[in-house]
């Protein structure tokens, strides 16, 4: 394999077993580690060191100085290097902040040999100022998920969100569209200004001009006073305009002209300059409305500027029960909690509404469980099919993956070491190599799932010299 040119990687992690392997697999890759136990032995390593050409970075440390601060005043220097941030508890809040804040990416521990030589790859192939600069932190999001899916969509908000650029949501109805366009607003330059939103499909397309432009008073019959209309409700702050693809074409040409030259003209008033940032949304599939003649071509390039796509949630099945206690807890159930029974069946079930659909299901639930544990009976889901069923277009899951999500995450989990172990011949080295895992995190699972016995009725690894490390998990 052709290794990347030598260089000096800096690994900041309190936790000395995690450090120690980043710095191994980092080594094996060619570059030489530099590493630190704190954030402000971080900033004085980058202080003393110009060598250094990339941080990783972990999120959580004791002290003042945790991961986020340290990346804030690492992109805050004069010639930043590029840091990724590598945490074991990634949340949409600080998936978004650390990428707002400059962060080259933001990664779940554990970090694959082979995912690991990528990053740095393209961490160093950047030049030294590639980054934004770091602004002042923003409000919380509700953009829920941990899934590989949802971690896309939190990253590109977080890189999206101070600037100016016109976003276009996508994703099937339900997905959270509009919940993505308040976290662009929240986590933005312009958190301080209004949001305001506009439904382009409720408003009938005769008054659809008035109430985005707005209208003078005697402009038409019934405008008995003057209206703002929502650009200019919107100036300094950030306008939603949902549902865009089914606006009507007669007010297409004045949307595009509203946005190339941020001015609006009021029904029966005068040209006005808007200062806005507009995210537009829409379940409909624009290009081929484009190609069949019902949205304007040149309008949807001017709103495709940065595109973002929300998943259904039958692709996000890391994310459904997280969802569903977050919506509980929103409820005002108290004390009620789901049961494994009622976890299970949301997990088998396709969601064909998507998050919205979960969040009126769980509701139901809080309201009707007589009990302090919702059960299967308590949520009102049809049957999605029997125990077993292959994976098909209507989300059903196979007989392994019923029951909680933990389980099924820990059943995977054994009988992929198994197998690798078997494939070694018990030679842990390389089976945390076909992994594409650290050592260390796969002693830490040998003794977690029992499988010492596994592990040495094989070869032993000959070339560790190290003891198996505690759990890191």
């Amino acid at each position: 394999m052709d290794r990347l040119p030598i260089t000096r990687i800096l690994i900041v992690d309190d936790e000395p077993a995690l450090r120690e392997g980043l710095a191994e697999t980092v080594s094996d890759l060619g570059h030489c580690p530099v590493l630190a136990a704190s954030g402000a032995e971080a900033l004085a390593r980058v202080a003393a060191d110009p060598a250094i050409a990339a941080v990783l970075l972990d999120l959580r440390m004791p002290g003042d100085l945790d991961g986020m601060a340290v990346l804030k005043r690492l992109r805050s220097g004069p010639r930043p290097p590029p840091v990724a941030v590598l945490t074991a508890y990634a949340s949409a809040e600080n998936t978004i902040e650390a990428m707002r804040l400059g962060a080259y990416d933001h990664l779940t521990k554990p970090v694959g040999r082979a995912e690991l030589a990528g990053l740095l790859g393209g961490m160093l192939a950047l030049p030294a100022d590639a980054a934004p600069d770091a602004s002042a932190p923003a409000g919380p999001s509700a953009l829920i998920g941990s899934s590989e899916a949802m971690r896309r969509v939190q990253k590109a908000v977080g890189l999206a969100a101070d600037s100016d650029a016109t976003v276009l949501l996508q994703g099937e109805t339900g997905t959270g569209k509009e919940v993505a366009a308040r976290a662009l607003h929240a986590y933005g330059r312009r958190q301080a200004g209004p949001f305001v939103p506009v439904n382009c499909a409720a408003i009938p397309a005769d008054l659809l001009e008035s109430e985005l432009f707005g209208h003078l008073r005697g402009a038409f019959t019934g405008a008995t006073s003057d209206r703002t209309g929502a650009f200019r409700e919107a100036d300094g702050g950030t306008l939603f305009l949902d549902e865009i693809g089914d606006m009507p074409p007669s007010m297409q040409a004045k949307i595009l002209r509203a946005l190339q030259e941020r001015v609006v003209t009021p029904v029966g008033g005068r040209p006005a300059p808007v200062d806005v940032r507009v995210v537009a949304a829409t379940h409909r599939d624009l290009p081929r409305l484009v190609a069949e003649g019902g949205f304007r071509q040149d309008l949807f390039y001017r709103l495709n500027v940065v595109p973002i796509t929300l998943p259904p949630l039958r692709e996000r099945l890391a994310d459904i029960l997280a969802l569903a206690e977050h919506f509980l807890c929103w409820s005002g159930a108290g004390q009620k909690r789901l049961g494994p029974e009622a976890a299970a069946a949301l997990m088998r079930y396709p969601w064909p509404g998507n998050v919205r659909e979960l969040r009126n299901v769980i509701e139901r639930a809080a309201v009707l469980a007589r009990g302090a544990v919702i059960g299967a009976e308590d949520l009102g889901l049809r049957d999605p099919g029997p125990p077993g069923e292959a994976p098909g277009a209507e989300g059903f899951l196979p007989a392994w993956l019923h029951g909680d999500l933990p389980g099924a995450v820990a059943r995977l989990e054994e009988a992929m070491i198994r197998r690798a172990l078997r494939a070694s011949g018990g030679n842990r080295a390389r089976a945390a190599k076909s992994l594409g895992i650290q050592r260390q995190l796969l002693y830490a699972k040998i003794e977690r799932y029992g499988l010492r016995d596994a592990a040495m009725s094989g070869n032993q690894t000959d070339d560790v010299a190290n003891p198996d490390g505690p759990p890191l998990a």
